[in-house]
């Protein structure tokens, strides 16, 4: 039997942060761990991405000696990013570029490869980007309800993040307390998760980016007044510490004001062991297993009773549902599946079934 021919893949991410990330940084984070299982399943990947190298990938192409995270949310870094990706690609043969950023796939036109764009925000605030650009990228959501957002934009697939769950603590004994991790941004509202915790009559802590004017204005206005003795924050939390506040906590409380698209904490928290209570907006009823890992209340003044609530929840479950439907190879296969549809689609097939190889330009 003729096995399938490598791909060679060219991996784009976004200028913020480095891959894998420090600390905050969840799209650098699922871009890390699907470049280590898309080499471990035999493909040659290139990764273009600022800062240091970390990944398994066998090229790395640095697209700025230092991230850039002071300037999230600015354009001028995304189209720098963008330029210099496409400079470099066209002296490299791929079969199909995978691209993680805003502004990349507007660039898509001059590649000498397909182009497949995870779509990691809001559909409905991208739809301007990608709806222009038709059929020249191919996009995959991260959850059906970012797609079912924009149903009329060029959805190739739908692909849920995957985290490997062996690099998350387990425990199965809890701490007196409950978590927020997250951006200190109106749309996630920790003040809520404040509010509900004090309701709850549990203590608080809270770990997360604030760097954005919007942040700080929320901060200061929303969340400082709140903070005290029974609501602590820690800042943005790395790695390790990430992880033990995750495996110590009683519940993530996850109080979303928006349609989040994915929520790649809530998968965090459950592999740990750690239950999530959320508000029912975007993808969290289809993360969160209602009633077994967690609950998904309708309105802010249920997050308390669901915080007590999750007491009477198996860590196991959690960490079980995991290891069943968010791992990295469930990704990583989907993602091979969707590299293969997308180039048979565009490019199509030789008579030995062996997709043809791609030419660099000039």
């Amino acid at each position: 039997m003729t096995r399938p021919r490598v791909l060679r893949i060219a991996m784009v991410a976004p200028p913020y942060y480095t891959v894998p990330p420090d600390g905050y940084g969840g799209i650098e984070a699922i871009v890390a761990g699907l470049i280590d299982r898309l080499v471990a399943r035999g493909h040659r990947v290139t990764l273009f991405a600022a800062g240091a190298r970390g990944t398994a990938a066998q090229e790395f192409v640095r697209t700025s000696e230092r991230t850039m995270s002071g300037r999230l949310g600015e354009a001028i870094p995304e189209v720098v990013n963008a330029a210099r990706v496409l400079g470099q690609l066209r002296s490299r043969p791929v079969d199909i570029v995978h691209d993680h950023t805003i502004a990349g796939p507007l660039t898509a036109a001059g590649r000498v490869a397909p182009t497949l764009v995870t779509v990691h925000g809001s559909a409905t605030e991208l739809a301007d980007v990608y709806r222009p650009l038709g059929r020249t990228v191919s996009l995959v959501a991260i959850s059906h309800a970012q797609r079912a957002s924009e149903p009329g934009l060029n959805w190739v697939a739908t692909v849920h993040n995957g985290i490997d769950a062996r690099s998350f603590p387990y425990r199965s004994r809890k701490d007196d307390y409950v978590l927020f991790i997250g951006r200190f941004h109106p749309q996630k509202a920790p003040h809520l998760a404040i509010e509900a915790a004090r309701r709850a009559g549990v203590r608080i802590i809270l770990a997360g980016k604030c760097t954005e004017p919007i942040e700080h204005e929320y901060y200061r206005t929303k969340v400082a007044p709140l903070l005290g003795r029974d609501a602590l924050d820690v800042g943005i939390a790395d790695g390790a510490l990430k992880r033990r506040l995750l495996a110590g906590a009683r519940c993530l409380v996850f109080p979303i004001c928006w349609p989040e698209p994915f929520g790649l904490v809530m998968v965090e928290a459950m592999a740990c062991g750690t239950p999530v209570v959320a508000l029912s907006a975007g993808s969290a009823p289809e993360v969160v297993a209602h009633g077994r890992t967690g609950f998904v209340v309708e309105r802010p003044e249920q997050l308390a009773r669901a915080i007590t609530d999750c007491e009477r929840l198996e860590p196991s479950d959690c960490r079980r549902l995991v290891s069943e439907r968010f791992s990295l190879d469930a990704m990583a296969a989907a993602y091979e599946r969707t590299y293969r549809r997308v180039l048979e689609h565009q490019l199509g097939q030789r008579p030995d079934g062996r997709l043809p190889q791609a030419r660099a330009e000039g």
